[in-house]
Protein backbone atom coordinates (compact mmCIF):
# COMPACT_ATOMS: atom_id res chain seq x y z
CA UNK A 1 0.00 0.00 0.00
CA UNK A 2 1.06 3.55 -0.73
CA UNK A 3 1.18 6.12 2.03
CA UNK A 4 1.37 9.88 2.02
CA UNK A 5 3.50 11.40 4.77
CA UNK A 6 2.87 15.08 5.46
CA UNK A 7 4.82 17.57 7.47
CA UNK A 8 2.49 19.80 9.49
CA UNK A 9 3.81 23.35 9.91
CA UNK A 10 4.14 25.11 6.57
CA UNK A 11 2.32 22.33 4.70
CA UNK A 12 -1.03 21.98 6.49
CA UNK A 13 -1.02 25.10 8.64
CA UNK A 14 0.64 28.48 8.63
CA UNK A 15 4.26 28.31 9.77
CA UNK A 16 5.01 30.57 12.72
CA UNK A 17 8.64 31.62 12.13
CA UNK A 18 10.73 31.40 15.30
CA UNK A 19 7.65 30.26 17.22
CA UNK A 20 5.37 27.25 17.67
CA UNK A 21 1.66 26.57 17.43
CA UNK A 22 1.21 26.21 21.19
CA UNK A 23 -2.58 26.00 21.46
CA UNK A 24 -5.57 25.44 19.15
CA UNK A 25 -6.26 29.20 18.87
CA UNK A 26 -2.87 29.66 17.16
CA UNK A 27 -3.57 27.00 14.52
CA UNK A 28 -4.35 28.50 11.12
CA UNK A 29 -5.00 25.89 8.43
CA UNK A 30 -3.67 26.90 5.03
CA UNK A 31 -6.19 27.56 2.24
CA UNK A 32 -7.05 24.54 0.11
CA UNK A 33 -5.71 21.91 2.53
CA UNK A 34 -9.07 20.20 3.19
CA UNK A 35 -9.73 20.00 -0.56
CA UNK A 36 -6.20 18.73 -1.18
CA UNK A 37 -6.59 15.94 1.35
CA UNK A 38 -9.93 14.94 -0.12
CA UNK A 39 -8.11 14.41 -3.43
CA UNK A 40 -5.16 12.66 -1.76
CA UNK A 41 -7.45 10.15 -0.04
CA UNK A 42 -8.37 8.90 -3.53
CA UNK A 43 -4.70 8.45 -4.50
CA UNK A 44 -3.13 7.07 -1.32
CA UNK A 45 -4.07 4.14 0.90
CA UNK A 46 -2.90 5.83 4.10
CA UNK A 47 -2.20 9.42 5.14
CA UNK A 48 0.09 10.29 8.04
CA UNK A 49 1.33 13.51 9.59
CA UNK A 50 4.93 13.49 10.84
CA UNK A 51 5.96 16.51 12.85
CA UNK A 52 8.81 17.61 15.08
CA UNK A 53 7.40 19.36 18.14
CA UNK A 54 10.32 20.49 20.26
CA UNK A 55 8.07 23.15 21.82
CA UNK A 56 7.07 20.32 24.17
CA UNK A 57 10.71 19.58 24.97
CA UNK A 58 11.28 23.29 25.64
CA UNK A 59 8.34 23.39 28.06
CA UNK A 60 6.37 25.87 25.90
CA UNK A 61 3.45 23.46 25.55
CA UNK A 62 2.32 20.07 26.81
CA UNK A 63 1.35 16.81 25.15
CA UNK A 64 -2.27 17.70 26.04
CA UNK A 65 -1.88 21.03 24.22
CA UNK A 66 -0.58 19.19 21.15
CA UNK A 67 -3.49 16.73 21.27
CA UNK A 68 -5.95 19.65 21.34
CA UNK A 69 -4.16 21.28 18.39
CA UNK A 70 -4.32 18.04 16.42
CA UNK A 71 -8.02 17.54 17.25
CA UNK A 72 -8.74 20.98 15.81
CA UNK A 73 -6.57 20.24 12.77
CA UNK A 74 -8.39 16.98 11.99
CA UNK A 75 -11.75 18.70 12.47
CA UNK A 76 -10.65 21.20 9.81
CA UNK A 77 -9.01 18.87 7.27
CA UNK A 78 -10.75 15.53 7.70
CA UNK A 79 -9.51 12.11 8.77
CA UNK A 80 -5.84 11.20 9.03
CA UNK A 81 -4.70 7.62 9.63
CA UNK A 82 -2.22 8.63 12.32
CA UNK A 83 -0.29 11.64 13.55
CA UNK A 84 3.27 10.99 14.69
CA UNK A 85 5.28 13.59 16.56
CA UNK A 86 8.63 13.90 18.24
CA UNK A 87 8.85 16.21 21.27
CA UNK A 88 12.63 15.86 21.61
CA UNK A 89 14.93 18.84 21.38
CA UNK A 90 17.12 19.04 18.28
CA UNK A 91 20.27 18.72 20.39
CA UNK A 92 19.05 15.37 21.75
CA UNK A 93 19.51 13.75 18.30
CA UNK A 94 16.45 11.52 18.81
CA UNK A 95 16.01 8.76 16.23
CA UNK A 96 12.33 9.78 16.05
CA UNK A 97 13.08 13.41 15.17
CA UNK A 98 13.20 14.31 11.48
CA UNK A 99 15.43 14.06 9.49
CA UNK A 100 15.90 10.68 11.20
CA UNK A 101 13.37 8.08 10.13
CA UNK A 102 11.96 6.85 13.44
CA UNK A 103 8.46 8.15 12.72
CA UNK A 104 8.41 6.43 9.31
CA UNK A 105 9.51 3.15 10.86
CA UNK A 106 6.85 3.51 13.57
CA UNK A 107 4.20 4.02 10.87
CA UNK A 108 5.40 0.88 9.12
CA UNK A 109 5.23 -1.05 12.42
CA UNK A 110 1.72 0.28 13.07
CA UNK A 111 0.59 -0.32 9.48
CA UNK A 112 2.65 -3.25 8.13
CA UNK A 113 0.85 -3.10 4.78
CA UNK A 114 2.52 0.17 3.73
CA UNK A 115 5.62 0.15 1.57
CA UNK A 116 7.90 3.12 2.12
CA UNK A 117 9.46 2.78 -1.35
CA UNK A 118 5.99 3.37 -2.84
CA UNK A 119 5.21 6.25 -0.48
CA UNK A 120 5.59 10.01 -0.72
CA UNK A 121 6.85 12.61 1.77
CA UNK A 122 5.51 16.15 1.34
CA UNK A 123 7.25 18.88 3.30
CA UNK A 124 8.56 22.41 3.17
CA UNK A 125 12.08 22.02 4.54
CA UNK A 126 15.40 20.31 4.03
CA UNK A 127 14.70 18.23 7.13
CA UNK A 128 11.52 16.89 5.54
CA UNK A 129 13.29 16.08 2.28
CA UNK A 130 16.10 14.28 4.12
CA UNK A 131 13.52 12.31 6.12
CA UNK A 132 11.76 11.20 2.95
CA UNK A 133 14.98 10.39 1.12
CA UNK A 134 16.42 8.39 4.04
CA UNK A 135 13.19 6.41 4.37
CA UNK A 136 13.28 5.57 0.66
CA UNK A 137 10.23 7.65 -0.32
CA UNK A 138 9.65 10.05 -3.17
CA UNK A 139 10.05 13.62 -1.89
CA UNK A 140 7.84 16.59 -2.67
CA UNK A 141 8.78 20.12 -1.66
CA UNK A 142 5.86 22.54 -1.29
CA UNK A 143 5.98 26.26 -0.73
CA UNK A 144 8.62 28.77 -1.65
CA UNK A 145 11.64 27.39 0.20
CA UNK A 146 14.01 27.90 -2.71
CA UNK A 147 17.02 27.26 -0.46
CA UNK A 148 16.28 23.53 -0.42
CA UNK A 149 15.64 23.40 -4.16
CA UNK A 150 18.86 25.24 -5.04
CA UNK A 151 21.25 24.11 -2.27
CA UNK A 152 20.06 20.50 -2.03
CA UNK A 153 18.37 19.72 -5.38
CA UNK A 154 19.22 16.01 -5.09
CA UNK A 155 16.81 15.76 -2.13
CA UNK A 156 13.77 17.03 -4.06
CA UNK A 157 12.01 14.76 -6.54
CA UNK A 158 9.06 17.08 -7.22
CA UNK A 159 8.11 20.63 -6.38
CA UNK A 160 4.71 22.32 -6.07
CA UNK A 161 3.57 25.71 -4.79
CA UNK A 162 0.97 24.29 -2.40
CA UNK A 163 -0.41 21.01 -1.15
CA UNK A 164 -3.49 21.62 -3.30
CA UNK A 165 -1.31 21.99 -6.42
CA UNK A 166 0.35 18.67 -5.53
CA UNK A 167 -2.99 16.94 -4.98
CA UNK A 168 -4.44 18.23 -8.25
CA UNK A 169 -1.41 17.37 -10.36
CA UNK A 170 0.09 14.25 -8.74
CA UNK A 171 0.00 11.08 -10.80
CA UNK A 172 2.11 8.12 -9.85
Amino acid sequence: MRALFLDRDGVLNVLRPDDYVKNPDELEVLPGVAEALELCRKQFDRIFIVTNQQGIGKGLMTEADLEAIHRKLVESIGPIDRIYHCPALKREHSFRRKPNIGMALQARRDFPDIRLKDSVMVGDSETDMLFGRRAGMKTVLVGNNSTVATDQPHLVDYRYSTLLDFAQQWRS
